[in-house]
């Protein structure tokens, strides 16, 4: 199966008094990857700033851009129609002892940062499941479900701050907690494993033309010969209804916008994705 997307991410800041210039960068522009085709891509930006594209070490596209002028509002729009593919099931077959030769190709994608560390008590729960298990990918299904059933998902109870060892804690999270809490049980067992961003189509089944509301979303890759796509939070493979638009080891390698304003106030985030089933 297959799907053609259009999606609408609208972000960007209220600044209390106004800010006097901005400097900042955008991972808004969906990757063209095997599975999903770029088709078109837009960003907007107001006020109209100076602006330099350019691939981050990730593979991820950037927009970098400066404003210069006193502005009460910064906004970032963008729009982009993406075709994507179903995800043929891929063939589960690196051992424990095969991981070994991989372990400093994907090193970066073994670091055990601040955002992914796992709780001590987190991985006593997941020694009995370590322990049994045959190859990696049965370790990391194995995880990913405990975690799924042992975590609540609650939109709004975490910020974007949180770490993995928040969110076990805590016992709730959203996306982006799920991805790293995963993450960093599949790197302390020695699995490389990065986070993936992007959108996902909230629907399992989407009407062509209807257009709406979503978000943001965060997923994983684990390396079994060769990357396996999984959704955490879902507890599903990821398929056409997810659209990639950024890769790296945890979530401060990929935020949508990040930057830095001079202003003699506060400021607030604002944040909306509208996303359409063309066909």
């Amino acid at each position: 199966m297959s799907m053609q997307m259009r999606i609408r991410h609208t972000t960007g800041y209220q600044y209390e008094k106004g800010a006097v210039a901005s400097f900042n960068e955008a991972r808004m522009t969906p990757m063209t990857t095997s599975e999903q085709y770029v088709l078109r891509s837009r960003l907007e930006i107001t006020p109209t700033p100076w602006s330099y594209e350019y691939r981050d070490y990730w593979g991820t596209t950037v927009m970098s851009f400066e404003v210069h002028d006193p502005h009460a509002e910064l906004t970032v729009v963008a729009t982009s129609t993406v075709e994507t593919q179903e995800i043929p099931p891929k063939p589960h077959g690196v051992t424990w002892a095969e991981l070994g030769s991989v372990q400093d190709e994907w090193c970066e994608f073994l670091e055990l940062s601040s955002w992914v560390s796992p709780a001590p008590g987190l991985l006593e729960e997941l020694r009995s499941h370590r322990e049994s298990a045959a190859s990696p990918s049965d370790y990391a299904m194995a995880a990913s479900r405990f975690l799924h059933e042992r975590v609540a998902y609650v939109p709004g109870s975490t910020e974007v701050t949180t770490t993995a060892a928040d969110a076990w804690e805590a016992q709730t999270g959203v996306c982006q907690d799920f991805a790293h809490l995963t993450l960093g049980v599949l790197r302390e067992a020695r699995i490389p494993a990065r986070y993936v961003s992007g959108y996902l189509h909230p629907s399992p089944d989407p009407v062509i033309g209807d257009v709406v509301e979503g978000e943001s979303h965060a997923w994983i890759e684990w390396w079994d010969g060769e990357w396996v796509g999984w959704d955490p939070t879902n507890a599903i493979t990821t398929g056409p209804r997810h659209v990639v638009v950024a890769k790296g080891r945890d979530y401060g390698d990929s935020p949508p916008l990040r930057g830095i304003y001079s202003t003699a106030g506060g400021s607030e985030l604002f944040v909306g994705v509208e996303i359409t089933r063309l066909r």
